[in-house]
């Protein structure tokens, strides 16, 4: 039974793209653990935690919830393009 743990920064990722990252490691782990059988994907356990930004740190770079916000707005600039 795998258990996969996804830490992140608070803010960074939408309600979309957690769902959309619980569907890809599942079947990511149904295809490598699970040798492609789908009734494994009832043992497949993911966590997403989400961490404050200012818990982070990169480098010299601390981030802030201003930080994260401005990263995501431009994220989602470059894709409505």
């Amino acid at each position: 039974m795998p258990f996969l743990n996804l830490r992140t920064v608070k803010g960074l990722l939408s309600d979309e793209q957690k769902k959309y990252l619980m569907e890809k490691f599942t079947e990511l782990l149904i295809e490598t653990e699970g040798g492609g059988n789908p009734e494994f994907r009832k043992m497949v356990w993911i966590q997403i935690e989400e961490e404050e930004p200012v818990n982070w740190q990169l480098g010299e770079l601390r981030l802030s919830p201003e930080f994260i916000a401005g990263f995501v707005q431009q994220r989602e600039a470059k894709h409505v393009k």
